[in-house]
């Protein structure tokens, strides 16, 4: 396990002259043009699959070696039709007797094998000079121009249509995509985002251009095993559709750092020691031709920059608008946090929670007053009725006694005077004796 986390985590190759101060640079996954540094190998009995698909394996080769096939195959097929005209003629004794004017070849005017090639040439190309032709008295002749005719239209249309599709294919219009050569990480709309930018150079447009992101990590899981080149997507608007790209200008494609992306722990410093490969894969309909094209490139940790921003590059002119291309991979430096998504919303919920604890004693205290009257009002109202009601008048004997004292001369502070306030507001039979007491205290407290 160890030698292959070493192997596929922490490999790098020297980049530059040999010594010290040498830049070592990790291997990578795409090239940036691109190409997929991936070579398969001990493939076994398994070869024979390409054979299977001759046609795919043909195209996908290189142009030198379709080249060289295209011409071994047309000149085997030549020779060897030649040496069946050739040995027709020799078998028939036709090369002895050619200059006989009494006697019928097979063919006429083949004296040799370069007379017997000329020959297959001028048939296969329907040239026909009228010097050399085929008589009526040769079957086997005409049984073997009939096989000529068709293993020739068949190499033709297997030779000449892989070296058509060879030529159309959209590989090289994936060379007027570009990628910007640095990815840039920076606040947008108040929230931090990785981003990069494409462009496309020619007029015609990409139909139903769409673009994604790979990120190529390796990692450990909880269970201990090691996945070499993990790869994990990367939002850039797949559920808004922002990844359906109009490509008629540069534009700049985002993605946001947030609990769901894999960059949620990345911060500035950490960013110097991580090892990961950002790939994005460009695809789209070429409006010429109609076939597929997919453009790739690749971003290491180190072409991430922390706190940039790309430069405009559009421009109003007279009519229309100017993309200037120079601009195209230039960045300029923009304040950003340093921290990560994850500690910033770590901070701002420990902030949070150090302004709360006032709010919530005094919430407490509203709640157990407002528990307690609660409390009370309901023992109340479980009291029985003749209950409720002394206690009411209780409660109501000392304004009373206030209000009709209002309504005399002025103030009573004389015993007089509460006599008076007695006389006034007498008390029925059926209270209870408690409305006594009452009265009697407060004459009491009167002569104090």
């Amino acid at each position: 396990m160890a030698a292959v986390r070493r192997k596929f985590g922490d490999e790098y190759q020297a980049v530059g002259p040999a010594g010290g101060g040498a830049r070592r640079e990790r291997q990578r996954f795409v090239d940036k043009n691109g190409r997929c540094n991936v070579q398969h190998g001990n493939l076994g009995g398994e070869s024979s699959r390409y054979l299977s698909d001759l046609f795919t394996t043909l195209v996908d080769l290189k142009w030198r070696w379709n080249l060289l096939i295209f011409l071994l195959t047309y000149t085997v097929a030549w020779l060897v039709m030649a040496s069946m005209w050739w040995g027709i003629a020799y078998l028939r004794g036709d090369l002895h007797r050619a200059h006989d004017d009494t006697y019928s070849p097979c063919v006429a005017n083949v004296y040799n094998f370069p007379s017997a090639f000329l020959f297959f040439i001028e048939t296969e190309a329907t040239i026909g000079y009228g010097h050399r032709y085929i008589t009526e008295r040769c079957p086997e002749g005409i049984v073997l121009f009939l096989f000529q005719s068709l293993l020739g239209s068949i190499v033709d249309a297997f030779l000449i249509g892989c070296m058509f599709i060879k030529m159309s294919q959209p590989k090289k219009r994936a060379e007027t995509l570009m990628f910007s050569r640095a990815a840039v990480v920076s606040q947008r709309d108040g929230k931090l985002c990785l981003m990069f930018r494409v462009g496309n150079l020619r007029n015609s447009h990409m139909v139903s251009a769409q673009i994604r992101c790979k990120l190529i990590k390796s990692r450990q899981t909880p269970e201990g095993e090691f996945l070499p080149l993990d790869q994990c997507e990367l939002d850039v608007g797949f559920g808004t559709g922002a990844d359906q790209l109009f490509l008629v200008s540069p534009l700049t494609i985002c993605h946001e750092i947030n609990s769901k992306s894999p960059f949620f722990c990345l911060s500035q410093r950490s960013l110097r020691s991580e090892q990961f490969e950002i790939v994005v894969i460009l695809e789209g309909i070429v409006e010429t031709t109609g076939m597929t094209c997919q453009a790739r490139t690749s971003y290491t940790e180190d072409e991430v920059l922390w706190g940039h921003r790309f430069l405009p590059v559009m421009s109003l002119e007279d009519g229309f608008f100017r993309v200037d291309y120079s601009q195209f991979h230039a960045t300029f430096e923009v304040p950003t946090p340093p921290y990560s998504v994850k500690e910033q919303e770590e901070n701002l919920s420990l902030s949070s929670s150090l302004n709360s604890p006032v709010d919530n004693n005094k919430t407490r205290r509203e709640k157990v007053c407002s528990l307690d009257c609660i409390d009370i009002a309901g023992e109340k109202n479980k009291l029985p009725f003749k209950l409720q009601k002394i206690s009411s008048r209780k409660e109501d004997l000392p304004r009373r006694a206030l209000r009709m004292s209002s309504s005399n001369t002025g103030k009573t502070c004389s015993t007089g005077d509460l006599l008076n306030i007695q006389e006034m507001s007498p008390i029925s039979n059926g209270e209870d004796g408690d409305e006594r007491i009452q009265l009697k205290a407060l004459k009491m407290n009167a002569e104090a």
